[in-house]
């Protein structure tokens, strides 16, 4: 039976990539940053959890796409190294780490990948989680 640990909310986050190397750069540091390793790579495609980075000819994705995405972090100084992480490895900046409007303990730092997409790093504030990820077992025979 294949297993798999996945987050809470989001299924899975594909983006495209012109500069696999630059975004696998980039990813690796902030993910590092955020205590976080990119877990696998194959045929060009690179992963973290629900996080998929691909080249524009991997047939999965159709047309191109600069999203916002949002990584949750463990506190407000773990987002300020998500934001040093990314400059440092050629990200540019979108938003300096600082408190935002969104509700009274929202701490956040915006940056733009290699290829344009919005990146995010935000810390909620104190916070009680029911479990760090879900376990799945996949049923097949």
């Amino acid at each position: 039976m294949k297993t798999c640990s996945t987050g809470r909310l989001i299924d899975h986050i594909h983006l495209i990539s012109d500069d696999l190397p630059a975004s696998r750069r980039f990813y690796g540091a902030i993910f590092e940053a955020l205590g976080r390793v990119i877990q696998g790579e194959r045929d060009g495609l690179f992963w973290s959890d629900e996080f998929n980075v691909g080249p524009p000819e991997d047939g999965i994705t159709v047309g191109r796409t600069h999203v916002h995405i949002a990584f949750q972090a463990d506190s407000r100084a773990m987002v300020d190294r998500f934001h040093a992480a990314g400059l440092a490895a050629g990200g540019r900046d979108n938003g300096a780490p600082g408190p935002r409007r969104y509700h009274a303990d929202y701490y956040g730092a915006f940056l733009l990948d290699p290829d344009g997409n919005n990146i995010e790093a935000v810390y909620h504030g104190p916070a009680t989680r029911s479990a760090e990820a879900v376990t799945i077992a996949f049923d097949r025979s």
